[in-house]
Formats: structure tokens, C-alpha cells, sequence
């Protein structure tokens, strides 16, 4: 995807607050340039695979520093965004990241997704990056989308053997389609043997029963 040079100046601007937050940890990468290269460059492949409809809502679950859910603000300010984490330290440092930037399209919650009962069946999209393997995303994430919706997880190099572990009873027992898996190079990535490159996003959709009409 080619980047604009005014998200390209937004994006570099997030990659410099990631790296200056002292409050929490918000990634795992060090420097300015790697945080850019190696975690917001992998998030912008995911862009195209958003709901195309203006207003739409999205969760980012596990958020920490805002990566996928800030970069998909920039990208996308037509969206309506929640970026939820239950660390109050990540929260907070989110909320003065997305006040730098100016984000008015972007809300932060703190709290478990597994006790924010409220939340259930709001959503067009919802999507974890570091959450855990296939069988806890869909168990996290599926309560939080609407029929029609979206769930969307990414994975590296073990997402055979995640596939491996679940199983087709998992994903249509929760009325979602097979899922729909989408490859995608980020050759930063290869300079840091310690980052667990995403290189792919995995998506399923959430179908929309069909209510039986009572019988006569």
C-alpha cells in the first residue's frame, strides 16, 4: 500500500511517541525507525480488509500500544475505533497518544473483554494482534460481532499448527465461516530475529442466520 505523505507524517509522529512513552511498555521494539519499520509497517497491509462502510465499529482487543487499532485511525478516519486493554498504565498512555495526534475518531476502554458484557454483538469488525492462539481469539472476539461482521487476528510462522489445533466444529459452532487467510511481506522484519512478524491476517465472517418464519 502506498502511503500519502500526511499519514506517512502521522504514522512516523506515532512511531516517536511509542518510542518516548517511559510510563508503560507499549511494544517490544526499541527506536524510532524499528517501531516504524517493524510494528506500524505491519499493521498498514491489514487497511484493505477493514469494513468499506463509513461509521463502522471496531474493537482492537489487547491493544497496549495502539497497534493495529491507531495505525487503522490514521488510515481510516471514517471509522469509529475502541482500543480496549485491561492495564490502566497502557490505557493511559494510549489516551495521550491519541490526543497528540489528534485522533477524534478513537475511544479507549479499560477492562477484561470477558467482563464488558455490554460490548457484545457492537461491533463490524473486531480484531486482537497478541491476544493468544486461534481457539482463545474467537472465543474473545466472536461474542463481540454482529451477524455480518468480522474477526480478524494476525499470525506469523505457528499458524499452521494453530490451524492444526482448531478444529471446523470450533469456528461453525460460533456461526462463522472458514476462515480466509491473507499472506503479505514485511522484509523489515527479517532484520530483528527477536519480532514475531505478522506476515499474514486471518479473517473469518460472522454469518447472518436466517430467522425461520412459524409455520402455519
Amino acid at each position: 500500500m502506498n502511503l500519502k505523505s500526511d499519514k506517512l507524517e502521522i504514522l512516523n509522529k506515532y512511531a516517536e511517541l511509542l518510542n518516548e512513552c517511559k510510563t508503560a511498555r507499549l511494544t517490544g521494539t526499541r527506536g524510532v525507525d524499528e517501531i516504524f519499520k517493524l510494528q506500524i509497517l505491519d499493521c498498514v497491509p491489514s487497511v484493505e480488509f477493514l469494513p468499506v462502510k463509513p461509521q463502522s465499529k471496531i474493537i482492537d482487543v489487547g491493544s497496549g500500544g495502539g497497534l493495529p487499532g491507531i495505525v487503522w485511525s490514521i488510515m481510516r478516519p471514517d471509522l469509529k475505533i475502541i482500543l480496549l486493554d485491561s492495564i490502566q498504565k497502557k490505557c493511559t498512555a494510549m489516551q495521550n497518544i491519541v490526543n497528540a495526534l489528534n485522533l477524534n475518531n478513537v475511544e479507549i476502554i479499560c477492562g477484561r473483554v470477558e467482563e464488558l458484557k455490554d460490548l457484545r454483538a457492537k461491533f463490524d469488525l473486531a480484531s486482537a494482534r497478541a491476544v493468544g492462539n486461534l481457539k482463545l481469539t474467537l472465543k474473545l472476539l466472536t461474542p463481540l460481532v454482529k451477524s455480518g461482521g468480522r474477526i480478524l487476528t494476525f499470525k506469523g510462522a505457528k499458524l499452521n499448527d494453530e490451524l492444526n489445533e482448531c478444529n471446523i466444529k470450533d469456528w461453525r459452532k460460533l456461526n462463522l465461516t472458514e476462515p480466509q487467510i491473507k499472506y503479505y511481506e514485511n522484509d523489515n522484519a527479517e532484520q530483528d530475529k527477536n519480532i514475531n512478524s505478522s506476515r499474514c491476517v486471518i479473517f473469518w465472517d460472522k454469518i447472518i442466520l436466517k430467522i425461520k418464519k412459524p409455520s402455519r
